[in-house]
């Protein structure tokens, strides 16, 4: 295993995604913030706290987004279902989906998928902490992007304890 970013990396990006979308959206409490399940609420929950710092007298709207009936994987294994917390209505919201890595986009069309099961945005953007661009398969690419790193195809990188991590195969 080896640490692609150590926590204190990991803080100076979160910072700079979280200035950047601020930057981005004003007024920031118009902008509903959807953190994928599993990896994607991890860091969702660190760049909102970020924001809520600096917009302490703002109500952020921060919720979770399982993807586990929409993945085009379900039928390969048995999968248990994460939490779902949508407290809000999304109909003609402005959208900022959040996940940890960006690999081959099936992960984002899922949550697309699933999104629209609940209602119908005004737009929806794609933040991530780390892109994995060469091995795209669908037509996503980030609006927002912590870090972009080349991997190996089968390597493994995830956010764990406060670090993202590789794993090889």
């Amino acid at each position: 295993m080896k640490i692609l970013l150590n926590h204190t990396e990991l803080c100076q990006i979160v910072e700079k995604l979280a200035g950047d979308i601020c930057t981005a959206h004003t007024p920031i409490e118009e902008i509903v913030f959807l953190g994928i399940q599993q990896g994607g609420v991890l860091f969702g929950n660190q760049l909102i706290e970020v924001i809520t710092k600096k917009y302490p007298d703002k109500k952020i709207l921060y919720g979770h987004l399982d993807i586990t009936f929409y993945r085009d994987d379900i039928r390969k294994e048995i999968l248990a279902p994460d939490k779902m917390n949508l407290p809000f209505n999304i109909d003609k919201k402005k959208i900022i989906l959040l996940d940890d890595v960006l690999f081959t986009g099936r992960t984002i069309k899922a949550a697309l998928d699933a999104l629209l099961d609940y209602g119908r945005p005004e737009k929806v953007e794609l933040c991530v902490l780390i892109d994995r661009h060469e091995y795209r398969q669908f037509p996503i690419q980030p609006d927002y992007i912590g870090k972009q790193i080349k991997t190996e195809r089968t390597d493994k990188v995830k956010l764990i304890n406060g670090e993202v991590v590789l794993k090889n195969e």
